[in-house]
């Protein structure tokens, strides 16, 4: 648990948005991986109805797979500031309360976003994802924009709700930095697409997994949707970028991919571009296991 973690929580702004499932769209009937091989998979969008946060990364026939529910403000123009403010207000932890519909006044919590396509992730019990429909109304109750660390104010928060932050293992061994608690430390040159972004409170960046060997050593393959894990020389203060000595903290927020360039997908948590964020490695830092949701929730 955390500790000596003296935050602005009490000062943040509760706020709301308000979107639907994101229906899935099809364009090209085939993809061409960095292997050359062309493949026809289920992608992101949509009520996934077996993928839940604590699954593995790599264990299904698709290519960046969302789970559990995918939602969207605009889908017809995700650029709008309708859609904007959807996909960067939300703040892994919020409550998602759905609005309409049979599933009405059904709870469920965001885990994760998607950039490039602008989804937020939401997961809800196998109940609820049963009788959700794409039109039905969600809305969020978003609080988190603005969180800070009062005595570390070089580290900087983003998509993390007081919540979460409070779930999360992070402890405070002196006055110079914070451990936190990882599944994995990813090195950043392993970062590809998504680098250069300059809202890391928006979307996502992905682990490059085309090379096997790196897949290997580093033991990517054992990566699940929802895992926290850290990144190696990378800021996201500001954007993202390489950065000597800098560490940011991030949740694992969708499935491998074939795509050049493409991976597991990053959501920027915690980040400084000193050396003051260490980590420790802690197998069931998971969102799943923080809150028993998705492949850990009971019954």
């Amino acid at each position: 648990m955390t500790t000596q973690l003296r935050t602005n929580a009490d000062r943040l702004v509760a706020t709301s948005v308000e979107g639907h499932v994101s229906h899935p769209t099809f364009g090209q009937p085939f993809a061409v991986g960095s292997d050359g091989i062309a493949r026809s998979l289920p992608g992101c969008s949509g009520i996934c109805f077996n993928v839940k946060v604590g699954d593995s990364c790599f264990a299904w026939e698709g290519d960046h797979v969302e789970p559990c529910v995918s939602a969207v403000g605009d889908q017809d123009n995700r650029m709008s500031g309708k859609n904007r403010a959807f996909h960067a207000y939300p703040c892994v932890g919020n409550e998602v309360r759905v609005m309409s519909g049979e599933a009405k006044g059904a709870l469920g919590m965001v885990t994760g976003q998607h950039g490039g396509i602008e989804h937020v992730i939401i997961d809800f019990p196998d109940d609820v994802i049963e009788v959700l429909a794409h039109d039905d109304k969600l809305r969020i109750k978003c609080l988190g924009m603005g969180l800070k660390l009062l005595d570390y104010p070089q580290i900087m928060i983003h998509n993390t709700s007081p919540e979460f932050l409070g779930k999360m293992s992070i402890s405070t061994d002196d006055d110079e930095g914070i451990t936190v608690g990882v599944v994995a430390n990813i090195p950043g040159f392993l970062m590809g697409s998504g680098i250069g972004s300059i809202s890391p409170m928006t979307g996502d960046y992905d682990i490059m997994t085309t090379d096997p060997s790196m897949v290997t050593q580093y033991r990517l393959d054992q990566l699940r949707l929802g895992d926290i894990v850290a990144i190696s020389n990378h800021d996201n203060s500001y954007g993202r970028h390489y950065y000597e000595g800098a560490t940011t903290i991030g949740i694992i927020t969708h499935s491998n991919s074939y795509m050049a360039g493409h991976g597991p997908g990053v959501v920027a948590l915690l980040t400084s571009k000193l050396p003051i964020i260490r980590t420790e490695y802690q197998p069931l830092a998971n969102v799943a296991n923080f809150y028993g949701i998705g492949r850990h929730r009971a019954g």
